[in-house]
């Protein structure tokens, strides 16, 4: 394979969790009897820019066009948007006169709280029905279509360019990142600054979370891996921070390198490049250690579901979520052990869970049917989920969460 990044051929294979589904490919009722398509998964390393990737690309429009993840249903993700918002209006002093733009916005979770303090907005969204609720529910003006080197032409030649771009999860989504990244730098403003987040692939590793990898997210990220990357088209790397979303993940705030405040590395940028370098993150081996815990943890969760479900246990499952998606198809958890799957996002309730067609009900189900185990399938959210959840807990029931190692809460 041919690095997504770098353009390096002979990427290492370190991880294969064998054909799925497409993650985010939700059946209707009418869709059961249908055979569903598959796809190789397997993860890879390009020694040469320590990219994590997978070797599979999905093509875009089947995977983005017609999207059900929506930000909005995450009281955490909202919150977390509004606290950055506060800070960037700070620190920038953006107001009326600046322009905040996210590419990737989604239903416009992170642009109202810069539209409620006045700063003017633009989202670019390639899902239809998700641009459509941002403009008619929100007010934010959206652009519909996949973001690249292309499209930031045609803004450019519009006389749009941003004071602060936001792009967030995205990333990790793109095939064309090199396009991608250009299109970034020819977005910002001379002195504008992009504040970018992506899944941490260390803590990835770290904490066993292989069901974020699935086939939206092409690429697993450390900071050395960006570094190269952004270098490549003229951003510079101003500052990085650890957060605990998503299970762990990296903000980086960049900047051209013709206005960037330093042309050094930062300090926080030094420090985490020389422990990246300390781990191994160029080196194949690091990864292998990955891919020997995961096949443990499938053997402890199949055991631990099947020992309650001996003992006469029902269990239903919290979360249609990607990474559920993934765990559920790899470790064989199917309708033999789990009865349903409830989530909150009403535009999932009603469907079924690819590949293992769980069906999908509202999180009041859980009261109606008295599950004794809730297997907690969005374990990123598991505090904002416990706390919601309050009620049935009260009634004896405990949930599951299955990384980085099985427990009963």
């Amino acid at each position: 394979m041919i690095c997504r990044s770098c353009g390096r051929p002979g990427t290492e294979t370190i991880l294969d969790l064998g054909r799925t589904p497409l993650a985010n490919a939700f059946l209707t009722p009418e869709q059961l009897d249908d055979p569903e398509p598959t796809w190789p998964l397997d993860l890879a390393l390009c020694p040469g820019c320590s990219l994590v990737q997978i070797t599979e690309t999905v093509p875009p429009d089947m995977l983005f066009r017609d999207y059900l993840y929506f930000s909005s249903f995450s009281d955490t993700m909202v919150r977390h948007a509004r606290e950055l918002v506060d800070g960037m209006i700070a620190s920038l002093k953006l107001g009326a006169g600046s322009l905040a733009v996210e590419i990737a916005s989604n239903d416009g979770y992170l642009l109202q709280h810069y539209q409620r303090r006045g700063v003017p907005v633009l989202g670019i969204e390639p899902a239809r029905n998700i641009a459509r609720i941002a403009q008619q529910e929100r007010g934010i003006r959206t652009v519909c279509d996949f973001f690249g080197e292309p499209l930031a032409k045609q803004l450019l030649a519009a006389g749009v360019q941003a004071d602060i771009l936001h792009a967030h999860n995205v990333l990790a989504h793109v095939a064309d990142l090199n396009g991608f990244v250009d299109g970034m730098r020819l977005m910002l403003k001379e002195g504008g600054r992009a504040v970018i987040e992506v899944p941490y692939c260390k803590d990835m590793f770290d904490r066993c979370e292989f069901d974020t990898i699935y086939h939206e997210h092409l690429c697993y990220f450390s900071l050395t891996a960006l570094e190269h990357l952004f270098r490549r088209h003229g951003l510079v790397i101003e500052d990085v921070q650890r957060i605990e979303i998503h299970g762990g993940s990296l903000r980086v705030r960049c900047a051209r390198a013709d206005t960037a405040i330093r042309s050094a590395t930062s300090p926080s940028v030094e420090a985490l490049l020389a422990e990246e370098a300390g781990w191994g993150v160029d080196r194949p081996e690091f990864y292998r250690g990955f891919a020997l815990r995961v096949g443990t943890l499938r053997g402890k969760l199949r055991t631990l579901l099947a020992d309650l479900k001996a003992r006469g246990k029902r269990i239903a499952a919290y979360g249609a979520a990607a990474k559920g998606s993934t765990l559920l198809n790899y470790m064989g958890i199917g309708s033999d052990t789990v009865d349903f799957v409830v989530d909150r996002s009403s535009h999932k309730q009603g469907l079924h869970m690819p590949g293992v067609r769980l069906p999908i009900h509202s999180p009041a189900r859980l009261l109606e049917a008295k599950p004794d185990y809730v297997l907690l399938l969005a374990w990123n959210f598991s505090e904002e989920i416990l706390e919601q959840q309050a009620e049935y807990r009260r009634g004896g029931g405990r949930f599951i969460i299955p990384l980085p190692e099985p427990r009963i809460v």
